[in-house]
């Protein structure tokens, strides 16, 4: 069937709404908007605005954070998310809130060679396989894609991996999960792999470095994004204790990758999407994400065939909402 489709994906800083048309089993994007999140009451009042007096067929919304029962529990967003009550602001359509890593798990499948930069080239991989998709971001996502060889497509497999335990390795990793445990109690992943995590490592190496933070970072620090100030800072070699808390940071989201790889068997690649990767990648590619992917002992020989992509399509989300809510039609 044909129609006007509604995609959306949700973030605690900015909701991406597109607006697709779907004809003859192709999606053509119409017109996308970016909103400020914190500006609006729900996300049936975005919708609105997005919308105006238009009428769309199908819906799909990625958000943060689990759906049950057809209700959204984000975690970053202040939002009331339900299927149902999104429903019947669009005129009764059919509607599904995703999880947003599932949404953009479904995007990647979508994306074309040239959107994605390889940090892992496999050994022999074979033709099809699971796949892995994590991303980094205001928070740490995961999620999987089970190949379902019968019928020739993927199923997206929603996840909260990112708020399991952090799993040290190495005595500076060991220190660091002592340092954050003293911070917050439990320490997820989500707690080193994030915007804010990568300011959590930081601040442990710097108290571990006794060295004083330079005047000209402090204040870049204060003007700001505390983590950006960091990573641009360690991008440019401007200060060590930057460079090794992104250095540590990239080799801790290999070993993650790679524990999701396994968990999954994803033969089928690795894919990181967020906001982050595409922002660090030249210390994604100078070889400590790959140092960490390649640890895992006796089963580096089934990671060296695991290839690993970077996505650098930031509206990956709001594809795979459009997809999904094609296949609703």
């Amino acid at each position: 069937m044909d129609g006007l489709i509604l995609a959306g994906d949700v973030g605690g800083t900015k909701t991406q709404l597109g607006l697709f048309e779907h004809s003859a089993g192709n999606l053509s994007l119409v017109r996308e908007h970016r909103y400020a999140t914190a500006e609006f009451a729900s996300l049936e009042a975005v919708c609105a605005n997005f919308l105006g007096a238009g009428v769309v067929n199908a819906a799909c919304v990625g958000v943060p954070g689990p759906i049950i029962d057809g209700r959204g529990h984000a975690t970053n967003v202040p939002w009331q998310l339900s299927t149902a009550t999104l429903s019947r602001a669009l005129n009764g359509v059919p509607v599904r809130l995703l999880n947003d890593l599932t949404a953009i798990a479904y995007g990647m499948v979508h994306l074309e060679p040239a959107e994605f930069v390889v940090l892992h080239r496999a050994e022999n991989p074979p033709q099809h396989g699971n796949i892995a998709v994590i991303a980094a971001g205001t928070g740490l996502g995961e999620s999987a894609l089970v190949w379902e060889g019968n019928e020739n497509k993927y199923y997206a497999v929603a996840s909260e991996g990112g708020h399991s335990d952090f799993a040290p390795h190495g005595t500076e990793q060991i220190e660091l999960l002592r340092f954050l445990t003293g911070e917050f109690g439990h320490v997820s992943y989500e707690r080193v792999l994030s915007g804010p995590g990568l300011w959590n490592i930081y601040s442990f190496l710097r108290l571990e470095s006794h060295v004083e933070e330079p005047a000209w970072l402090k204040a870049e620090i204060a003007a700001g994004d505390p983590s950006a100030a960091v990573s641009e800072a360690a991008l440019a070699g401007r200060d060590p204790v930057c460079v090794h808390a992104l250095t540590m940071f990239c080799d801790i989201y290999g070993s993650e990758a790679a524990n999701l790889a396994l968990k999954v068997l994803a033969l089928g690649g690795v894919y990181l999407g967020g906001g982050i990767a595409p922002k660090i990648l030249p210390m994604l590619t100078g070889g400590a994400f790959v140092k960490g992917f390649l640890a895992k002992g006796r089963l580096n020989e089934i990671l060296k065939r695991i290839e690993v992509r970077v996505s650098l399509n930031p509206a990956t989300g709001l594809l795979g909402a459009a997809h999904y809510a094609a296949a609703m039609l």
